[in-house]
């Protein structure tokens, strides 16, 4: 009988045309850029299909930098007065979404002419903090209301329209979708939960379930990898924990500072996470078992 990680490797292959063999994880994240660059703002780390990793507060809560694989950065954007930037997400065409949480929107930038348009502004959004980012470009969003510790989900369609989701829920902020589309998972920050629901065709949301609670610390961003896997990051602990679709904890990774905002995976063989870090004001990084789902699909 073929072993566990030839049996991945296959699904893997057959799935996204790549290979998944296993390795053992690196323990202890490493730091990829100077804590200088960014401020205490830094979040929504994506990378793009040449291996650039992009997050905001690039030396200001406005701007959005730009970090080679070298770990070298620079300014990509300045967003317009009244903005600031939190997610980022790139689709197929290499489009840059940007959730604006002080002007209730998201944001669309041409990365070829760093033009910037608004792709949906909806007032009845208290801040929205974090994307995702279907198959098809459908986006959605996480929309905590801090002060008052409740949330909200949004759908935003790619002509702009928002469609709200979920209310009544906690501190909702990290958010990804499973492998097959049919699954949608949210964080609750302060009320360390994360929740299923299942995303129907019509991309309604049914059959709201616990994934997995946490007796203690924060949540933050997270992402999905190729085997449905979510990789989350404990807020005031310093560490991205690996959960299964099932709520077993598969791994947790310590890192070098105690407050990480969010992360995405890239390289060359999108195995490399990399992880915003707001206590050290920058990224690090460490390798995972198997690709990110977004970097498989879009063929980075």
């Amino acid at each position: 009988m073929p072993s566990h990680s030839t049996l991945l490797a296959l699904a893997c292959l057959a799935t996204f045309g790549l290979s998944c063999a296993l390795a053992e994880p690196q323990t202890v994240a490493t730091p990829f850029t100077n804590p200088a660059l960014f401020t205490p703002g830094i979040e929504g780390p994506a990378c793009d299909k040449d291996g650039n990793l992009y997050a905001v507060s690039f030396g200001d809560k406005a701007n959005i930098g730009k970090v080679k694989p070298d770990g070298k950065g620079e300014l990509f954007v300045t967003l317009p007065e009244g903005s600031t930037g939190n997610g980022i997400r790139f689709d197929r065409d290499g489009m840059m979404y940007v959730a604006d949480y002080t002007g209730h929107k998201v944001l669309k930038i041409d990365p070829a002419t760093k033009a910037i348009t608004t792709l949906a502004h909806e007032p009845r959004m208290n801040q929205p903090n974090d994307l995702a980012i279907a198959a098809d470009g459908t986006l959605y969003a996480s929309d905590p209301n801090w002060q008052e510790k409740t949330g909200q989900l949004w759908r935003i369609d790619r002509d702009g329209t928002t469609t709200l989701l979920a209310a009544d829920m906690g501190t909702t902020n990290g958010v990804d979708l499973s492998p097959d589309g049919k699954t949608l998972y949210v964080n609750e920050s302060e009320q360390r939960k994360i929740w299923a629901f299942t995303l129907k065709e019509d991309k309604t949301l049914t059959d709201k379930r616990l994934l997995k609670e946490f007796p203690d610390h924060g949540f933050d961003g997270m992402r999905v990898d190729v085997e449905g896997n979510l990789y989350v990051t404990r807020y005031g602990k310093g560490t991205v924990v690996v959960v299964s679709p099932q709520g077993e904890i598969l791994d947790e990774i310590a890192l070098p500072g105690a407050k990480p905002s969010n992360l995405c995976f890239g390289g060359p063989d999108g195995r490399t996470v990399y992880v915003t870090e707001v206590e050290n004001t920058q990224v690090v990084t460490f390798r995972a078992n198997r690709p990110g789902l977004e970097w498989a699909r879009w063929g980075r």
